[in-house]
């Protein structure tokens, strides 16, 4: 047992899990592209999807496509997709602890031994070559996500505002950000990521019929994460636009990226956080108390929870849910109801 201990690898600052991850990400790498990740250079006009025409065709085709969609499913049976809807989801949890893990062994050594402001300001910090490579896997990833939207209109679930605007706006904000060599992005891709494996691992599960207790700690992540998020961005821009134009105001020295980038992220950043808030209290305060935990327990497992990603019900697979009991009279075990007189 001693032997098979010291056997197993070590963290380190330089190897946080152990094992070195970027040799093994590169091989794969190469296998996909036909180079190592080492040879990765993102050049605009040049790199799929590095310019604003490819990424904006994309994003608005993405919004025919739903908009369209969703009125051709208008009058026909919607399909269940299970077995689909499980391989997205789990591939896009696989995805996002990958690129995650990624992330922290780039990133973890720099803000240690530089410190964070080093990390967040300085492009020999938070944009370096690896990253980059990280930086556009992510962003390619937002296109794959929007197929949860095309999984919306196939199963006839509500396209919410929310959902929709928030799948094309973070693809957008990626590209501005990856265009704008902002050495800060790394925060907000590392938080994301984080709650894309919660998320995307609970819609997992929940295709598979597992319930959880915690999915409205989904969206207080959610929320959680852009707080975070713009007391960086925040920051970042602040100490940019004062070492720039008003050096007389307090501020930390230049920090790396373009002005169109930071103030895309302040805005679409700050419109999240307002959209989520407000989705939040609308969905789970809505009589403004907080239930007990027996009513609590009773509610979940009686109404279904809208999502604002997904938008998705609680058992989101095509099974009676408490809405439809109340349209056909039948209860969610397939007991008919009683009328009020009975």
């Amino acid at each position: 047992m001693a032997s098979l201990l010291e056997n197993l690898p070590v963290p380190t600052l330089d190897r946080p899990f152990g094992v070195h991850l970027w040799p093994i990400f590169s091989k794969a790498f190469e296998k996909v592209v036909g180079y190592p990740a080492e040879e990765f250079r993102f050049v605009p006009g040049a790199t799929p999807m590095s310019t604003l025409k490819e990424a904006g065709i994309f994003i608005v085709f993405y919004y025919i496509v739903i908009l369209g969609g969703r009125e051709v499913m208008r009058n026909r049976e919607p399909f269940k997709l299970r077995t689909f809807f499980l391989i997205h989801n789990f591939y896009l949890t696989a995805i996002s602890a990958i690129l995650l893990a990624l992330f922290v062994e780039q990133i973890l050594p720099t803000v240690v031994r530089h410190g964070i402001f080093h990390a967040i300001c300085e492009a020999e910090g938070g944009w370096t070559q690896p990253l980059v490579v990280l930086y556009y896997l992510n962003y390619l990833t937002k296109y794959l996500e929007l197929l949860d939207t095309c999984f919306l209109f196939l199963k006839k679930k509500p396209l919410t505002f929310l959902h929709c605007y928030h799948h094309g706006a973070t693809a957008l904000l990626c590209y501005t950000q990856l265009i704008g060599s902002t050495s800060v992005s790394w925060v907000v891709i590392s938080l994301n990521l984080m709650v894309h494996v919660v998320m995307y691992w609970y819609y997992f599960q929940s295709a598979r019929g597992i319930k959880i207790w915690w999915k409205e700690w989904i969206t207080r992540l959610q929320i959680i994460q852009f707080i975070i998020d713009l007391g960086f961005v925040y920051f970042a821009s602040w100490t940019y636009f004062t070492s720039t134009y008003w050096p007389w105001l307090p501020n930390s020295g230049k920090c790396a990226g373009e002005e169109f980038a930071a103030v895309s992220g302040i805005v679409i950043l700050s419109s999240y956080l307002l959209l989520f808030i407000s989705f939040y209290f609308a969905t789970y305060k809505k009589d403004g108390k907080r239930p007990s935990s027996r009513k609590a327990v009773r509610r979940m497992s009686q109404a279904p929870l809208p999502d604002p990603i997904h938008g998705l019900e609680a058992n989101a697979h095509g099974y009676a849910t408490a809405t439809d009991a109340k349209a056909t009279g039948v209860k969610t075990n397939g007991s008919a109801t009683r009328s009020r007189r009975a």
